[in-house]
């Protein structure tokens, strides 16, 4: 069975991480191991290739970042676990569709572990309690390999996606953990429970952890 190396960046700027997964990606080989990146980010709104820019509303001081992942825009920032699954989608024998119904499963399983009880939608990536839409995903494969990922909102401000159309939905309400369990977990037992969760849906057996970002990937 494969490992996963599950690397734990805290909170750093949204462009140096996508970089470097974008490095990594193109740099790796048959032998490069899988990684999770666990990160938070400062505020930043990202749209994606698709993203059209009237589902930005009013961004103000935040910054908008044209990505290169799949999806529309939304937003990251401090309290929003956000983990980047970098994987050898051809090594695991598994398409990108597997690949989203496994993170889905993954969010859906670790909010169950924490007594919420959520759920994915056929329509619409992502993952959602009560219509409100908890995590969302956006994923890009080059050279069958995954990069860009999940973000799970966990304690965080929530009105900076008032400013946008979350995902290209018009008045998609979002919510959070702090708003539906008290007291709200701690971000390692999420971080933990959602990796061991992940891990499961995609079959590794085991990982290792370790910090930074990877050197082939660092940035000036």
């Amino acid at each position: 069975m494969p490992a996963v190396q599950v690397r734990k960046l805290d909170l750093m700027d949204y462009e140096p991480v996508w970089r470097s997964m974008s490095n990594y990606t193109d740099q790796r080989d048959s032998d490069s191991a899988d990684e999770f990146w666990l990160v938070q980010h400062p505020p930043v709104f990202t749209q994606g290739q698709a993203g059209k820019a009237e589902h930005v509303l009013m961004p103000g001081d935040i910054p908008v970042v044209q990505v290169d992942r799949g999806g529309q825009v939304t937003y990251h920032g401090p309290g929003q676990l956000v983990l980047y699954p970098l994987i050898d989608l051809r090594r695991l024998g598994i398409g990108v569709r597997d690949l989203v119904t496994a993170i889905e499963k993954a969010l859906v399983k670790t909010l169950a572990s924490f007594d919420l009880e959520a759920y994915p939608k056929a329509d619409a990536p992502g993952v959602y309690i009560n219509e409100a839409k908890i995590a969302s995903l956006g994923l890009r494969v080059r050279k069958g390999c995954s990069f860009h990922g999940l973000s799970l909102n966990v304690e965080m401000s929530l009105e900076p996606f008032l400013r946008i159309n979350p995902c290209g939905y018009q008045g998609l309400e979002m919510v959070q953990m702090a708003d539906l369990i008290e007291p709200t977990p701690s971000m390692d037992s999420i971080e933990n429970e959602l990796v061991r969760c992940l891990m499961e849906q995609l079959g590794y057996d085991k990982k290792t952890l370790v910090a930074g970002l990877p050197d082939a990937g660092a940035c000036e």
